[in-house]
């Protein structure tokens, strides 16, 4: 597998869930790629790994696969790699929104779907703690009606929404949100993950996946 291909392949399904967000159909579509996408590097290192260490599987890899091998062949230095691989990872998903992303890719292997999307309005200009408010909108087949039609119903939700975040800002002595500095998103919520929005989750896992490949790299070039 080419890792820097599919780390591209990434960049571009993360473009095209911007072009159509907050659409439910085809931002679910995109983000599938994505995260398929995501678990194709993360395999692929051991794909490297397998090769690098001289392991020799032939099947699809992943690090169960190459961790079992490694025990059998008695590779410490492969088993180190796996080992600090697992502890990099983990320090990587510490925080809260490369975890998400980690617990919908987790869910995909699971389910091989994503949980439901919903749209949700929030302000442009995010400050802590902002609230995110879901809007009903029909859809044909999971896709909007129209934009016009997406665009009646954010402005039948503002008065609410402005009342709401507008309170909260003005306790926290934060700029107040006007009536144009509203815009419609794609959401998600997984487990104690509420309300995150897609698009703003995937771009900044982008990151967290090359400094994982370049590190592995280095690591697995240290020990073989």
């Amino acid at each position: 597998m080419n890792i820097e291909k599919t780390i591209k392949d990434c960049e571009i399904y993360l473009k095209q869930i911007k072009q159509y967000d907050p659409d439910p159909y085809y931002v679910d579509y995109f983000f599938n790629e994505y995260i398929n996408s995501v678990n194709d590097i993360f395999n692929g290192i051991f794909e490297e790994g397998n090769r690098d260490f001289g392991l020799f599987i032939s099947e699809k890899i992943s690090q169960k696969k190459f961790d079992g091998k490694a025990k059998i062949k008695n590779d410490q230095n492969a088993m180190k790699f796996s080992e600090w691989y697992s502890i990099r990872y983990n320090q990587e998903h510490e925080n809260s929104y490369p975890n998400f992303i980690k617990k919908i890719c987790q869910f995909k292997n699971k389910f091989d779907k994503l949980p439901k999307i919903k749209i949700m309005i929030r302000a442009s200009d995010r400050y802590e703690d902002d609230i995110n408010q879901q809007i009903k909108v029909n859809l044909s087949h999971e896709k909007l009606c129209s934009k016009e039609e997406l665009e009646i119903e954010v402005k039948r939700q503002l008065p609410i929404f402005l009342e709401t975040i507008n309170r909260k800002r003005s306790e926290n002595n934060e700029p107040k949100v006007r009536e144009n500095q509203v815009i419609a998103s794609a959401f998600l919520e997984i487990e104690e993950y509420k309300d995150i929005e897609i698009v703003y989750a995937a771009e900044i896992y982008i990151p967290v996946i090359k400094r994982l490949v370049e590190e592995s790299r280095k690591k697995i070039k240290e020990l073989t």
